[in-house]
């Protein structure tokens, strides 16, 4: 009986919202769109989810100068479109990961790790325009519309059911998150880059940018792929912008061209403009992430610095820093642990089951820095092995040393140079402090003939730092810079 007369509450509430908004107007075709959320909803649903999408991301960029002109740029477009009285906020993400999404209600991102890579202010209108072109044509809300019937309806009956509303939130988000890393689909990537090229052009930008941000994102794909290769691994999936067109794509070419032709007026570019304002952004990592400058690897916020073998692959994951020998024959993972009560790194290392038939175990002390080490057979990336376990200690806190082989016979070939780099954990020293703030994107004119590799090798980038100087002005993968041509270096 109760769960009939549940029924009942929300059938209710349902058939009204099914009266009011199952029929409103698509702003863009002017036709009846089948949606079950209203614009004020929508704009709600953008409000409440833009804190944590904000500091998913890495908080929103901290230079009010960018994000002013993206607000800026943003603002133009928004007011040449099709939903031009909506309020949209635009904000610049702290994140290294290549991506821009929006949310319902004109709440539209784009990541500092997206801006690094685009060439001009008309491919950022370009990617602009795209996003602003999910929010007109209510993307996310039909997507959300079109879910199954009956899980709409305990949603739409949870707005008027305050009990509800955290399901539904929890509901909607998940629309909207699978959005975000998987796109709206074929149909509507392509509506918003019509969309987008038809505002690009009211605005005075030329349509054909939203072709160049597909090429700098091909490129993208393109690299990922070798450096996959070359690493004996699968390439990592990426949606982002653009991320379903080929570079030639027919049927894009065609929504582009539909806005008209655009050598008819004057169209802005402002390639100089806008590098004058990456000049100085942060690149890659940020400064809470720690830094990896060659084989250096610096952490402001731990207070540490450590060093890699020279010519090791350094990457800089979440969690870990992973180190591997150039023919990935051997590898070191560092890591942190806080702990919970003061105990010596020989007990942490003794009484952590994941080390098992301890031997060689030795005390470590150097500049003032305890630990102890000791070979243990665990779980590696290689598999199950013996590996060389070393653990430092300063304060309450353990810095791990994991050195594994894929060969386990060679683990006492690369044994000292594990040892070697659990010793060189010391505190930042006042010039290593420098160090240790993030990378920055800086301008540079080609006054002489200089090449792409000249450029890497004074680059502070360890990992293909040629082919990403290549990525970040356009000429990836063969292209070089003609004299006199303003480029992106990495500081």
């Amino acid at each position: 009986m109760a769960k009939n007369i549940f029924r009942g509450v929300l059938m209710v509430p349902l058939l009204l919202v099914l009266q009011l908004t199952a029929c409103a107007t698509n702003p863009v075709s002017g036709r009846n769109d089948f949606v079950m959320v209203s614009e004020k909803q929508e704009i709600a649903m953008g409000k409440q989810a833009h804190p944590e999408i904000v500091k998913q991301y890495g908080g929103a960029y901290n230079n009010q100068a960018l994000q002013d002109y993206v607000q800026r740029i943003g603002e133009e477009l928004a007011k040449n479109s099709h939903r031009s009285q909506m309020n949209f906020k635009f904000t610049v993400l702290d994140s290294e990961v290549i991506n821009a999404f929006a949310l319902p209600g004109g709440f539209i991102y784009i990541s500092r790790g997206l801006m690094a890579y685009l060439g001009s202010e008309a491919e950022l209108a370009g990617v602009l325009g795209h996003e602003i072109g999910h929010v007109t044509a209510r993307h996310s809300v039909r997507q959300i519309s079109g879910s199954r019937v009956a899980d709409i309806g305990f949603k739409v009956g949870a707005i008027f059911i305050p009990e509800l509303q955290s399901q539904t939130a929890e509901g909607l988000f998940n629309v909207m998150g699978r959005a975000i890393s998987s796109g709206y689909g074929r149909d509507y990537e392509l509506e918003a880059d019509r969309l987008g090229a038809e505002y690009l052009k009211r605005s005075g930008y030329d349509p054909r940018a939203m072709l160049q941000v597909i090429a700098v994102l091909k490129n993208q794909e393109q690299f990922e792929k070798q450096r996959a290769k070359a690493e004996g691994r699968e390439p990592n999936s990426y949606h982002g912008v653009f991320a379903t067109h080929p570079k030639n794509d027919q049927r894009l070419q065609e929504v582009i061209e539909s806005v008209g032709d655009s050598q008819e007026m004057a169209v802005k570019v402002n390639r100089k403009s806008y590098l004058n304002q990456l000049d100085g952004m942060a690149f890659g990592k940020s400064a809470s992430d720690g830094i990896v400058r060659n084989n250096q690897f610096y952490h402001a916020g731990l207070g540490i610095a450590v060093s890699f073998p020279p010519n090791w692959k350094i990457k800089n994951l979440p969690d870990r820093v992973i180190a591997s020998e150039e023919n990935n024959r051997a590898s070191i993972q560092f890591l942190t642990q806080r702990l919970n009560a003061y105990i010596s790194a020989r007990e942490f290392i003794e009484e952590n089951r994941a080390f098992k038939n301890l031997s060689d175990e030795k005390e470590i002390v150097v500049k003032g820095v305890n630990g102890y080490s000791a070979i243990a057979t665990i779980k590696t990336e290689y598999g199950k092995r013996r590996a060389r376990i070393a653990v430092m200690q300063i304060a309450r806190q353990a810095y791990i040393f994991i050195g594994a082989t894929k060969d386990e016979d060679s683990l006492y070939e690369f044994d000292a140079q594990i040892i070697t780099t659990a010793r060189s954990l010391h505190r930042l020293t006042a010039e290593e402090d420098k160090l240790a703030g993030a990378l920055h994107i800086g301008l540079e004119k080609n006054n002489e003939r200089k090449t792409f590799k000249s450029l890497a090798e004074r680059s502070p980038l360890t990992d293909y730092p040629e082919e990403t100087l290549r990525l970040l002005n356009g000429m990836y993968p063969q292209g070089e810079p003609e004299k006199g041509q303003w480029l992106k270096i990495i500081e």
